[in-house]
């Protein structure tokens, strides 16, 4: 009943079912874990101390910016250079613009250093000057933002001195000198110009740390690949039983097999069938009996004279 299954179709759908099974178990497990290293990741950070009380440390020893670095205290020591606004920030539920600065320090590179926050917009503000001379600066380290970070302007076509995403790739076309891939931010306000004292802008978690919404997406992802594979193996299971259906009901004869071409399944004569054939015999046959019925019609001296 079940040889079906070794034709040509059935052997693609079989092989679409071996290959599509595993695969949709593997994309469940590797979502799972993803979420799994996630909460991991998340309760590491709430036994670690708040990385802003830690004792700072030189910036270059801190870099590049990962999970246990970012937030920690990093102290660089230089002159501030070129100064950008970058519009579109939120702070305490009101709409303004960072004060960023570039300190060039000893060794050539700059450091991009958020000074403050104040509200408003950014086209036309005026800022406090930045200090001058040679400076030491100390504050909470972050990494480089990217398009996904929030409050980020991908949009372009800001105004010059605007900048819409703090990152080395950002500024790189905007300085002729390099730039560290991370920038801090300072925990103390400066004295503030004609929109009042600039506040401090505090550290972000750093991404991937906590639970958040990508956290739980990859745990309803999981779940996405695990009904896939049922799903796979549920219907491959009602297709055989429907073809297995069909080739009973073809064996007990309640579904008439189709016959040849022209006929009919049980050699079941059609009302052409009943017609004489055309052929010679059957010519013969017709003229016989009309020839008969001429005899049978004339009177016996007639049919001697004839």
């Amino acid at each position: 009943m079940y040889r079906f299954l070794l034709t040509p179709r059935w052997w693609g759908i079989n092989l679409f079912v071996v290959l599509a099974i595993p695969f949709c178990v593997f994309m469940g497990t590797w979502q799972l874990g993803r979420f799994e290293d996630r909460v991991q990741s998340h309760e590491q950070a709430e036994k670690q101390p708040d990385p802003s009380t830690r004792a700072a440390k030189p910036l270059d020893e801190l870099l590049p910016v990962d999970k246990v670095t970012s937030g920690r205290p990093a102290m660089a020591t230089g002159t501030y250079g070129d100064q950008f606004l970058v519009p579109g920030r939120e702070l305490d539920d009101r709409q303004g613009f960072y004060v960023l600065n570039l300190l060039r320090t000893e060794g050539g590179k700059a450091l991009p250093v958020v000074r403050g926050w104040l509200p408003g917009t950014a086209s036309g503000a005026r800022v406090p000057a930045a200090p001058q001379g040679v400076v030491t600066v100390t504050g909470d380290l972050q990494a480089s933002e990217n398009i996904h970070s929030d409050g980020v302007d991908t949009r372009g076509g800001l105004p010059e001195g605007q900048l819409g995403m703090i990152s080395a790739a950002a500024l790189v076309n905007l300085v002729d000198y390099d730039v560290y891939d991370a920038w801090v931010t300072l925990p103390e306000a400066e004295a503030g110009g004609t929109g009042g004292a600039m506040k401090p802008v505090p550290a972000a978690a750093p991404a991937g740390s906590g639970l958040d919404l990508k956290a739980f997406q990859n745990l309803g992802y999981t779940g996405e690949w695990f009904v896939f594979a049922g799903f796979v193996l549920f219907m491959w299971f009602r297709l055989v039983r429907r073809e297995a259906e069909a080739v009973r009901d073809v064996a007990l004869g309640l579904v008439p097999e189709a016959g040849p071409a022209g006929g009919r399944a049980g050699g079941e004569a059609g009302p052409e069938d009943s017609r004489p054939e055309a052929g010679p015999e059957g010519a013969g046959a017709s003229e016989g009996g009309a020839a008969a019925q001429d005899l049978a019609g004339k009177t016996p001296e007639t049919a001697q004279g004839s």
